[in-house]
């Protein structure tokens, strides 16, 4: 069994392969002050509930943007599943071709979107990614990584839109019935949701114009198909696309 870790600055999703099956995936805040032990509780009791136990685990392999939080999880590994987990960085065979000036830039979960966009969907494709940030990844027919676009996230934006209005409230992700909103709660929906997803429809027309071919977009992150329903040029929302290609990378680097 491998286990998969996606680090995000929010967000830590974890998924567990049986073989190339997804058997579960969880999803955990981020928190650079949470210690090893405190996340090999948290992941014992959700092993727990599939019947499972960390000693059961052969492998584990981790992609991530916070350092301290890569640290932690490494530790954790060793420590009670007595793996030594795989990092995604520079040392390691990625299966796609960095085609940018410094290729040590690319973040480790753009690099793993990447493989797995091009192994299981083809290419050439764009990899919309809605997390902290809503990143775009362009990936060529030759399957080599082109470069892509980084844009606020949609909870950072609301989160930003209500730290700094007074009389702005939070609002559910919800996709209103109309654009024109009739009130303060569907106005802002409007304007957080189907204003994103007209964001995200324009950059992937003007990325798609700069490549070769009629390129194969795919969403993910954990909004990605409610963005996906107000953009008809995206083809797929995997959701778990990260821990596929988490999956797909370790193949590649197996012991």
């Amino acid at each position: 069994m491998l286990l998969a870790v996606d680090v995000g600055n929010t967000n830590i999703v974890v998924g567990l392969f049986a073989g190339e099956e997804l058997v579960s995936d969880w999803r955990l805040a981020t928190n650079s002050h949470t210690m090893p032990d405190e996340y090999a509780v948290l992941l014992s009791g959700l092993l727990g509930y599939q019947g499972l136990d960390m000693a059961q685990i052969d492998a584990a392999i981790i992609a991530s943007v916070v350092p301290k939080v890569t640290a932690n999880f490494m530790e954790l590994a060793e420590k009670y599943m007595k793996v030594e987990a795989l990092v995604v960085g520079p040392s390691i065979k990625t299966g796609v071709k960095i085609g940018i000036e410094n290729p040590k830039e690319v973040g480790a979960d753009r690099v793993v979107n990447s493989l797995a966009a091009f192994r299981l969907y083809g290419a050439p494709a764009i990899v919309v990614d809605l997390g902290t940030a809503t990143t775009f990844d362009a990936i060529s027919v030759e399957g080599v990584y082109m470069g892509g676009a980084i844009a606020p996230g949609i909870l950072t934006s609301v989160e930003a839109l209500s730290r700094q209005t007074a009389r702005l409230p939070r609002v559910d992700m919800m996709t209103p019935a109309h654009a024109i909103g009739r009130d303060t709660l569907t106005a802002m929906q409007s304007g957080i949701i189907l204003g994103h997803a007209a964001m995200v429809d324009g950059m992937v027309r003007r990325i798609a114009a700069e490549m070769e071919g009629e390129p194969r977009v795919i969403a993910t992150g954990g909004l990605c198909t409610v963005i996906a329903a107000e953009v008809p040029r995206i083809q797929v929302a995997d959701k778990n696309l990260t821990l596929k290609g988490l999956r797909l990378m370790y193949d590649l680097n197996r012991p």
